[in-house]
């Protein structure tokens, strides 16, 4: 049997042994919590300052007004106001050559002398027999008058003289044929005949272009028929001059509507005082039809989420720059550039360039002059 006090002072060691070691883990895991949090938080601390600090260089631009065409675009062939080939209407050896290639010349200019010396010498012959043929007529009449004569002669020879007459105007025409002159003003093709050369009745001579008017003639859908009216203005460009616009006004449309390709021929013509366009080239024809001025952005401005559009506004702050996303409502898309009818006015500064790595409240640096070519200056 144990001594009391033994017993008694085993059982009272006991419990204090077991207090701190129940209690040890409890404050081993506490420690360990505020150790996680610290850890957790002084990163995120850290991260959120290196983020602050971060800047991204940009390119803006303000939105711009500019006018638009509302028009319709076609593709037409150039034609020349008067076009002809220039022939002989009768057979004969080339005497003379009066032009060269591409010359400019006025109506009525002699452009070839063909041989003519058999219709000089018939002429000749003729205003002599008229003459004479006169001077007899003149006789009879005066016998006539005194009854010398009868009236039947003096018939005779008059109708005489009237078919000599007849004969010696046929005879000049044929003369002034012979010498071929340019029916209008214009611009002459490459010369087809050689001087001493024998030409047929209808040889070509050479082409006549009148380029001071230029007709183009082009097809347009008949759902536009109602839109299309004689004067209204059209615009024709040449890939010959990509940055060069001709302006001209339709004069004809056609009165009736192709069965086959549903279309409709209008006819528009272009001053062309500097001879810069020539028949039989392809022009790209835009017809006016309204001019509307509206505010746009370049397409690189705007960024796609969803059935949503937005772009980034710079904010000005009292030591950095920062952006803010906007939305914004879209309408008609040019080429390069959108029309914008909602959120963004004209004095807002409309990120460009580096947008794809901002988000609200990032910080930037500007590095570009702050403006950008309207669509007009980018048509030139």
């Amino acid at each position: 049997m144990m001594h009391p006090y033994y017993t008694k002072s085993r059982f009272s060691f006991m419990p204090k042994d077991n207090f701190i070691a129940n209690r040890l883990p409890l404050f081993l895991i506490l420690f360990l919590l505020v150790a996680l949090i610290i850890y957790i938080q002084w990163p995120k601390g850290e991260q959120v300052s290196k983020e602050y600090k971060r800047v991204v260089s940009v390119k803006v631009t303000t939105p711009q007004w500019t006018e638009f065409n509302n028009g319709i675009e076609a593709i037409g062939t150039a034609r020349a106001n008067e076009q002809v080939l220039i022939s002989s209407k009768y057979s004969d050896l080339v005497d003379q050559i009066l032009f060269e290639d591409g010359q400019l010349v006025k109506k009525g200019d002699v452009l070839v002398h063909l041989n003519s010396q058999e219709e000089l010498a018939k002429v000749s012959e003729l205003e002599a027999n008229l003459s004479e043929s006169t001077a007899q007529l003149k006789r009879f009449e005066d016998l006539l008058s005194s009854k010398a004569t009868s009236k039947s002669l003096v018939d005779q020879q008059e109708a005489k003289t009237k078919a000599i007459a007849a004969q010696l105007q046929s005879a000049r025409t044929k003369l002034n044929d012979l010498s071929i002159k340019a029916p209008f003003d214009g611009i002459l093709g490459f010369r087809e005949i050689s001087l001493g050369a024998y030409i047929d009745a209808g040889s070509v001579i050479t082409s006549l272009d009148d380029l001071s008017l230029v007709k183009v003639d082009f097809n347009l859908p008949e759902r536009y028929l109602t839109t299309i009216k004689h004067g209204q203005s059209v615009i024709a460009i040449s890939s010959a001059y990509k940055n060069q616009q001709f302006k001209g006004k339709i004069t004809s449309i056609d009165t009736r509507i192709n069965p086959v390709t549903r279309s409709l021929k209008v006819r528009a013509e272009i001053v062309n005082d500097d001879l810069a366009l020539r028949p039989g080239m392809l022009l790209n024809i835009e017809v006016v039809r309204q001019v509307e001025t509206l505010l746009q952005l370049p397409e690189s401005a705007i960024i796609p989420i969803e059935d949503q559009h937005f772009v980034f506004i710079i904010q000005q702050g009292n030591e950095e720059q920062s952006v803010l996303r906007k939305s914004i409502r879209l309408g008609r898309r040019l080429p390069g550039f959108v029309e914008i009818l909602e959120g963004v006015n004209q004095n807002d500064l409309v990120v460009i360039e580096g947008a794809l790595k901002l988000s609200d409240g990032t910080s930037v640096t500007i590095i570009n002059s702050q403006e950008t070519p309207s669509l007009e200056d980018k048509a030139k």
